[in-house]
């Protein structure tokens, strides 16, 4: 129903809540709120690695402060979810109950739409 960002970390099955960018002229890396959209140079990071991320040698953490929150639902997922809710809600088809057989000295046989009508002796 609902296609969530993960964590772009090797194995990490959480879900996404902060976006980190690297600056490399300034040799800095960003970690911020989860943005918008994944962006092709940005990675998506779950709360544990967004806050121990650590930077090489000579280069600077910039840390958004104050807690990182899951992205709000989305349109598409509430879309989803009215369509879930109408699915379910739908009366359950019942098979063709079997018609009484007109001739019963006979023996048919009556299998979803088609019948079967043993040969003539």
């Amino acid at each position: 129903m609902r296609s969530t960002r993960r964590c772009s970390r090797n194995g990490c099955p959480r879900q996404a809540v902060a976006t980190l960018t690297y600056v490399y002229n300034e040799s800095t890396a960003v970690v911020g709120p989860l943005a918008a959209f994944a962006e092709p140079h940005t990675y998506d990071l779950c709360e544990p690695h967004a806050r121990n991320l650590t930077a090489p040698r000579g280069w600077e953490v910039v840390r958004h402060e104050g807690e990182f929150q899951p992205p709000p639902p989305s349109t598409d997922d509430l879309v989803a979810l009215a369509e879930a809710v109408r699915e379910a809600a739908r009366p359950v088809q019942r098979h063709e109950e079997i018609e009484p057989d007109p001739n019963p000295g006979q023996q048919t046989g009556r299998r979803g739409h088609l019948r079967v009508i043993p040969p003539s002796r």
